[in-house]
């Protein structure tokens, strides 16, 4: 059953090692394709985030929010393969801050060809997501093995 788990802790985490590595490759001086890709949506998530709460994105290059989740993921995925919870967290975060900024559905109108790509593949980071909580919750509630003190044995004479 360990050797099972470990297979599928080491499958799952593929999915984030692989992209964490392919953005590391690409990522160049100025954040590379993802960078790119990622700047509009970013620029269009903060207006909408401005407009409903009334709070001001602050301004930075999006080139260190892609290191930051190429770093979450690999780092993340690395820890997660040995069962670490800390890692589960590291996936948890980069999910939850990327997902809704580079798969943005809610821009589309539901007829567009580019509103069911994109909620395909946020229902997809949905379900990883819900993998990572899955992990999380069953890591909490396996009770920690407490050491059990041995008996003092007695001498006999």
């Amino acid at each position: 059953m360990a050797l099972l788990s470990f297979v599928g802790r080491v499958l799952f985490a593929s999915v984030f090692i692989l992209s964490a590595w392919q953005e590391f490759d690409e990522f160049g001086v100025d954040g590379g394709p993802a960078a790119m890709a990622l700047k509009p949506k970013f620029n269009v998530f903060s207006k909408i985030v401005s407009s409903h709460t009334g709070m001001q994105v602050p301004e930075f290059d999006i080139k260190y929010l892609v290191a930051a989740s190429v770093a979450f993921k690999g780092v993340g995925g690395i820890f997660f393969i040995f069962g670490s919870s800390i890692g589960a967290y590291l996936l948890v975060l980069q999910q939850v801050i990327i997902t809704p900024i580079l798969y943005d559905f809610y821009n589309y109108d539901t007829e567009k060809k580019e509103f069911g790509l994109l909620f395909t593949k946020f229902s997809q980071n949905l379900a990883l997501l819900g993998a990572l909580f899955f992990f999380i919750g069953m890591k909490n509630s396996i009770p920690r093995r407490q050491l059990k003190k041995k008996a003092p044995k007695t001498k006999t004479v």
